[in-house]
């Protein structure tokens, strides 16, 4: 099955696919990624309109008490590092008058925005042709066989930029995890009727990551 071919599958199968993390904003956007980092969109969700309702701007929040924004973010995983990462990424777009950069070298040079962010920020809000890697991402890469199951996440990335046409970048991203989240899951996918189950690499993937596992004890 071509690359065009999976895509048109997952089309039919998520024609809604979309960024789920809630956001009015460029501003709001970049925060929300940053804070999705090992954290369901869902759980994210929860807490960041009365987040942006209390700091509705990058000033804002940089001038924020940091106890008040653990407090607004307490109920997701990592909180004070990600309130200390917020505060310091809104404190750097404050210096920018502001504005949050669409240039890769800009956004990642911004305090907390890794490679990740950047293009999901660069793919949603500015429309330009990226491919953000996270987790569900990955994992599909591989499963679909579009990576080796040793791939880094640098590298996935310049696979999939490579297999997949330049005018589908932005759209596949979501594909792949809407993909991930409802349907091919970490545990327990739905393998009964895919369309990808005479390719997937799932098993050789799954044995990969237990030998990981082995040899870091």
């Amino acid at each position: 099955m071509t690359t065009d071919e999976i895509l048109d599958e997952l089309e039919r199968r998520f024609p809604n696919a979309h960024c789920e993390l809630l956001h009015r904003n460029v501003f709001e956007l970049i925060v929300a990624v940053v804070l999705s980092a090992q954290t369901t969109d869902e759980a994210v969700n929860k807490i960041t309109p009365a987040l942006f309702e209390a700091f509705p701007t990058p000033q804002a929040l940089a001038n924020a008490d940091i106890k008040e924004i653990e407090q607004k973010i307490r109920r997701i995983g990592l909180y004070r590092n990600k309130a200390r990462s917020i505060q310091a990424l809104a404190k750097a777009i404050a210096e920018k008058n502001g504005e949050v950069p669409s240039a890769m070298n800009e956004l990642t040079a911004l305090a907390g925005v890794g490679r990740k962010t950047a293009n999901v920020v660069r793919s949603v809000w500015f429309d330009i042709p990226s491919f953000a890697v996270d987790t569900h991402v990955e994992r599909i890469a591989k499963r679909l066989g579009l990576a080796k199951v040793y791939d880094n996440v640098e590298t996935v990335e310049e696979k999939l930029k490579r297999k997949i046409k330049r005018e589908r970048w932005n759209r596949a991203h979501h594909l792949f995890i809407f993909f991930g989240r409802y349907s091919c899951t970490a545990r327990n996918p739905q393998c009964e009727g895919c369309a990808f189950a005479s390719f997937c690499k799932k098993d050789k993937l799954a044995a990969y990551k237990e030998q990981q596992k082995i040899k870091s004890l």
